[in-house]
């Protein structure tokens, strides 16, 4: 079995259609959506895109997903967020139809797939307790055996913190997948990860930002204007995002 780890994707859609386009020529047997799909400039058309690839598809849900949600029904946000998290979040839920607020509601939390010559992979938005725990790859070795303790997968595929990286504990491999719309790394592009029995290779797809960059100044989110600047023509480092990331996981 051959799956793509797709994370993050934020309301990117020309992000996405990019990759998308990519895999055709990858044909994986199962794309994962792994959660934060729709918070960003084009929540509503990302989510009809990806209906439209059938069932080949599988979902998990993020933390932004949970909270555009619960924004949806009136429900208050976490006191913590915020003003521009939270008008981001009231904007995106806005744009959803009462059918596309239900299917964000049943995502799971969690799956585990088999791919054979890897073993079983647990696809998880942040860690497997939580959609917003953060860690990177600086983290202390010591956090990381707390965190995933008692995993019995061979390998945990996760996101939230937008950049690639491996590590393991004990037999445990764990692999951020990056993010397809709103990445940490050293050049733009839409952030994925392939599963398949010759191993697990991180990639990158391309896709023209000047024309992505006007179509979402042209949405009506917002951030659209600096979401094009920060996370389309150019994106924050890995480095830089990783300072940044590990200050706020001690404030957790």
């Amino acid at each position: 079995m051959k799956i793509a780890a797709l994370y993050d994707i934020h309301g990117n859609l020309p992000a996405l259609n990019a990759l998308l386009e990519e895999l055709k020529e990858v044909q994986p047997d199962v794309i994962v959506v792994g959660g934060d799909i729709v918070s960003g400039p084009m929540p509503g058309q990302t989510l009809e895109r990806l209906s439209l690839l059938g069932d080949r598809v599988c979902f998990i849900r993020g933390n932004g997903d949970r909270e555009v949600v619960m924004d949806f029904d009136g429900e208050p946000l976490h006191a913590d967020m915020s003003e521009n998290g939270r008008q981001q979040t009231h904007w995106v839920a806005e744009q959803l139809t009462s059918s596309q607020r239900d299917f964000l509601a049943q995502l799971p939390e969690q799956i585990t797939l088999q791919v054979g010559g890897l073993g079983n992979v647990l696809f998880c938005h942040a860690t497997p307790r939580s959609d917003e725990e953060i860690f990177t790859s600086i983290t202390s070795q010591e956090r990381f055996a707390t965190i995933f303790t008692g995993i019995e997968q061979q390998i945990v595929v996760c996101g939230h913190t937008h950049m690639q990286f491996e590590r393991g504990v004990g037999r445990v491999r764990i692999l951020n997948a990056g993010s397809v719309g709103m990445p940490f790394a050293d050049q733009p592009g839409a952030y994925w990860l392939l599963l398949s029995p010759e191993g697990c290779e991180f990639r990158r797809t391309t896709y023209d930002g000047e024309v992505a960059a006007e179509e979402i100044r042209a949405s009506g989110y917002p951030q659209a204007q600096k979401f094009a600047e920060e996370n389309v023509l150019q994106v924050p480092t890995a480095t830089e995002a990783t300072d940044m990331l590990e200050r706020m996981a001690k404030e957790y």
